[in-house]
């Protein structure tokens, strides 16, 4: 029903981001490599590539930065077994590149490495994906984000923001704290970076 959406992006947490079109707010669940693309574009324009799941108790959005990772995120979904969240912890983990490159090479290991994910799904996952991904080529990773796992950089901002948190920020505000921030710094740069700007709007 919705392919994508083009408009301001209002909020990035870690998991979630919120497009604004026409004075209609639309939450979309995201990977951590979609989030790492996203992370620095609040206040922005952007377009995000869509997935509605429609279930007997929810109607979830899905968004993605590129049609790539939306086509991969379809793949995944249709292996018996792996649901919405196995497909977006999986694209937290692997770009689609590296995941389409994972299936080729039957690195079961790589895949598996993603939350809530076993041996055998992976191991199923590459047997049913194989040959459709065999006749799809996809980008390179030049554009990851300081070529720096997207796992890694939604850990350290998960991270990041809880501890902002705990000295009593407001998640909206630890949020638009992280905006900008190099995320190749470690956890404490991270932190420190936000501090600073936190006080320097007070």
């Amino acid at each position: 029903m919705l392919y994508h959406l083009n408009g301001e992006l209002v909020l990035c947490d870690m998991t979630v981001a919120v497009v604004e079109c026409a004075g209609v707010g639309y939450k979309l669940f995201i990977s951590g490599n979609t989030l790492g693309k996203l992370a620095d574009k609040i206040g922005h324009k952007v377009r995000v590539f869509t997935f509605m799941k429609v279930s007997e108790d929810a109607v979830d959005l899905y968004g993605f930065y590129d049609e790539d990772e939306l086509e991969i995120f379809k793949l995944l979904i249709s292996v018996s077994g792996v649901g919405a969240k196995s497909a977006i912890s999986i694209l937290s983990l692997l770009t689609p590149s590296r995941f389409a490159s994972a299936v080729a090479a039957g690195d079961a290991k790589s895949i598996a490495q993603a939350q809530g994910i076993g041996a055998k799904t992976a191991q199923r996952i590459i047997l049913e994906l194989k040959d459709k991904l065999a006749k799809q080529s996809y980008g390179d990773d030049g554009d990851t984000v300081n070529d720096m796992s997207t796992a890694n950089i939604q850990d350290n901002f998960t991270d990041a923001i809880d501890t902002l948190i705990v000295l009593g920020y407001t998640r909206r505000e630890a949020t638009a704290a992280l905006k900008g921030i190099d995320a190749s710094l470690g956890l404490e740069d991270v932190i420190k970076a936000a501090l600073k700007k936190l006080a320097g709007n007070k």
